[in-house]
């Protein structure tokens, strides 16, 4: 109940909004939309913490490394090894680039500004209650649940653009492909392998495996083949990926949509 209430929150609130600001005209409200709508992509902001986790690993050393990547992922990361970091900082680009950038512009191509701040209004619960433990069994899984099936899609889109991606920016498309097609589920979610095993296949390197949570050992299938192992640039590289991937997708909604308002009008 409490997390419907949240959604329907913050439906509502952007909806009120936009209200009135398309009663003083059109293009009030399209300043106003577009506005809302550029606070739900995380393209940036992915990119920037991520990023802290790169530059701390090489300029102040593996402590700062951990420090840095804890912002970012909820696994514990205290006894984290210089490759358990970079492993971590790659994934959370790889799940956000569908959680964060293109899953937002699906619900936005959809049902504008509203429909997009009700899924990160989900996406962000999920985020920080959707844990398996007793603290957050209720609210959590409820929150875990919902986010599961808003992304199921997303995640699938997501995948696809990153493997085209892959291909225009120079990485081993063939790769990603490859083994997307064999480890997108090893994931205890639905979605999260859909997008790293993407990056594992387009980076040439393994992913996932197991990881502690709130001190316990959570067992995992490992994503991808370490045909090399991970390196510190691999989050500049993942990094390369996001943005061809954010491109791309701006690509493909603006055109569908064009195209939806176009038969529409017929």
């Amino acid at each position: 109940m409490l997390v419907l209430i949240v959604v329907i929150v913050s439906t509502a609130v952007p909806l009120f909004l936009l209200y009135f600001a398309y009663r003083f005209g059109m293009w009030p409200g399209i300043l106003a939309e577009s506005f809302m709508c550029c606070q739900l992509f995380a393209v940036k902001s992915l990119r920037t913490e991520s990023d802290k986790v790169y530059r701390a690993l090489k300029e102040e050393g593996l402590i700062e490394g951990r420090l840095a990547v804890s912002m970012i992922v909820g696994r514990d990361t205290e006894k984290l090894s210089e490759k358990g970091v970079i492993k971590a900082a790659v994934e959370t680009v790889a799940e956000n680039t569908s959680d964060g950038v293109i899953a937002p512009m699906l619900y936005m191509a959809i049902g504008g500004a509203a429909l997009g701040f009700a899924y990160k209004a989900v996406n962000t619960m999920d985020s920080m209650v959707g844990y398996n433990n007793e603290r957050y069994r209720y609210f959590g899984t409820a929150a875990a649940k919902l986010d599961d099936v808003m992304n199921y899609i997303p995640a699938r889109i997501s995948a696809c653009l990153m493997i085209a991606a892959a291909r225009l920016c120079g990485m081993d498309g063939e790769g990603a492909l490859r083994i997307y097609k064999r480890d997108r589920k090893n994931h205890k979610s639905p979605n999260a392998a859909q997008t790293e095993s993407v990056m594992a296949g387009a980076l040439s390197v393994q992913l996932a495996g197991d990881a502690w949570y709130f001190g316990n050992l959570c067992k995992k299938p490992a994503i991808g083949d370490a045909v090399r192992e991970v390196e510190t640039e691999d989050i500049r590289r993942a990094h390369v990926l996001l943005y061809g991937t954010s491109v791309l997708g701006i690509l493909v909604f603006t055109a569908v949509k064009i195209l939806a308002l176009a038969l529409c009008a017929l």
